[in-house]
Formats: structure tokens, sequence, C-alpha cells
């Protein structure tokens, strides 16, 4: 093959590669584990706004922290989650004086 077809082979394919839009979501991501649910549901209770989010969680057999953002802005909220679906340590963990 000439250098010349090979630069147009190489360029379709990178082409065809780029429009490729892998819009599928990993199924393992989006599941909640039954610690994220509990403070998600318990969080949402507490600030009487549905609107919540996992931010972040890290597991231990002791609890799970779970960090959920709340309302648009993702407000940040600490809560500990227990194997048992009880949850404590609920609190805001940003600047209340910038409410």
């Amino acid at each position: 093959m000439s250098n010349k077809m090979v630069m147009i082979a190489g360029t379709t394919c990178f082409a065809l590669l780029a429009a490729c839009d892998d819009t599928s979501t990993s199924s393992a991501s989006a599941e909640l584990t039954p610690a994220q649910q509990a403070c998600l549901r318990d969080v949402a209770n507490t600030t009487n706004n549905s609107q919540v989010v996992v931010l972040s969680s890290a597991f231990s057999e002791a609890g799970t922290q779970v960090t959920v953002g709340v309302g648009e802005d993702r407000a940040p909220w600490n809560c500990i989650a227990y194997s048992d679906g009880a949850t404590a340590g609920i609190e805001f963990l940003g600047d209340e004086g910038a409410l």
C-alpha cells in the first residue's frame, strides 16, 4: 500500500472512532449500596430536600461514611450508615456562614 492510502485509511479509522459516543453506563457505578441508600434517605429527611446524590463513600466494617450532595448546589453532608440500615452523624460539611 502506498503512503497516501495508509494515511487515508488511518484518517478514516480515526474519524470513525472519534464519532463513536459511548453513552452506556456501568451498572456497578449506577447501583447504590444499601449504606448509600440509607444515607440518601435520611439526609433527604433531615434536610427536607429530596434532591440528594452520593458524592463519595468509604466502606468500613464499623460503618460506611457517605458524603451526600443536597440541592442544586450539591451542598455536602456527612452520614455514617450501619449494616442494620441505621444512620448517624448526619451533619452539614460546608460553611454555614455562606448559606
